[in-house]
């Protein structure tokens, strides 16, 4: 049973030999979440905005910050490190695989979160489609 909701769904297969080694990043980040990532999780739980997230998802081989699997939607907090071009370039690759696999990936600077957190929610909001 488990096994057919994997295939059903696709994108949440990890390579096999990645996998334990996502599994235990997701639970370390979960514990230790940045400040920001705090804020934003805190605004979103609990179907806040009228749906569920999850926080550090496995999706392919990929730890999203923030998931709303039913809406196939991504939220990524990123700190000062993402400025960099060659994490830019990264972020940009890591995207298109996502967006591949069926999800809508948006991202937000800690910045963002931090010091304008309801623009933040505002925009998550244009994003989540109402059934």
């Amino acid at each position: 049973m488990k096994d057919e909701k994997v295939r059903e769904r696709g994108w949440a297969r990890a390579s096999v030999d990645r996998y334990g080694l996502l599994k235990d990043f997701a639970k370390a980040n979960r514990r230790e979440m940045t400040e920001a990532e705090q804020v934003l999780w805190n605004a979103i739980r609990y179907k806040a905005l009228g749906v569920s997230f999850r926080r550090q998802v496995i999706i392919g081989d990929y730890i999203a910050d923030f998931a709303c699997l039913a809406q196939k939607l991504i939220i990524e907090v990123d700190g000062g490190y993402h400025s960099t071009e060659s994490q830019i370039q990264e972020d940009e690759l890591r995207t298109q695989v996502l967006n591949r696999l069926g999800f809508r990936v948006i991202r937000f600077g800690n910045d963002e979160v931090m010091y304008d957190t309801e623009e933040v929610l505002n925009t998550i909001r244009k994003h989540i489609v109402i059934q």
